[in-house]
C-alpha cells in the first residue's frame, strides 16, 4: 500500500510538471499584462461618449482575460486530486498549487468586479444623460 501510494505521489509530480507549464503562461500574463490592464480602468472619463469608448476597450481586454481565466482554472481542476496528500515530498507542489490558485482566484475577482462596475458606470451615465436631455427640452418649452 506504501509503495502504491508513493506511486501516485510521483505520478502526481509528473502531471503537476506537465501542467505547471499552462499555470506559468497563465501566471505571467496576469502579472505582466492583466493586472496593469486593470488598474488602467480605475480611473473612468467623465463623459458618457469617452465612457463608453472604456467599456469596448474593456471589453475588448476582458475575452482575452476571461480565456486565460478559464484556462487557469481547467488546469487548476486537473489537480483537484492533490488535496487526498499529504506527505512531505508533494507539500511544496501543493504550496505551488495555492499560490497561482490564490492568484487565479484575485485577479478573476477582480475582472469580475470591473466589469460590473464599469457597467453599472454606463448605466448611470446613460440615465443622468437621459435625465438632462429632458430637462433640457422642458426649459426650452418653458421659454417658447
Amino acid at each position: 500500500m506504501l509503495s502504491n501510494k508513493r506511486i501516485q505521489e510521483l505520478e502526481l509530480v509528473m502531471e503537476f510538471e506537465k501542467v505547471e507549464e499552462c499555470f506559468k503562461e497563465v501566471s505571467s500574463w496576469i502579472e505582466n499584462v492583466g493586472r496593469k490592464r486593470l488598474k488602467e480602468t480605475i480611473n473612468l472619463d467623465d463623459s458618457l461618449e469617452m465612457l463608453l469608448q472604456a467599456q469596448k476597450q474593456f471589453r475588448e481586454f476582458d475575452l482575452i482575460a476571461s480565456e486565460y481565466c478559464r484556462r487557469g482554472q481547467e488546469a487548476l481542476k486537473k489537480m483537484d486530486r492533490w488535496e487526498d496528500f499529504s506527505s512531505v515530498d508533494v507539500h511544496s507542489y501543493r504550496v505551488k498549487l495555492q499560490a497561482y490558485k490564490d492568484q487565479l482566484e484575485e485577479f478573476c475577482t477582480q475582472l469580475d468586479e470591473n466589469r460590473h462596475r464599469i457597467c453599472e458606470t454606463v448605466r448611470l451615465y446613460e440615465f443622468f444623460d437621459k435625465v438632462r436631455q429632458g430637462i433640457c427640452c422642458m426649459e426650452e418649452g418653458v421659454k417658447s
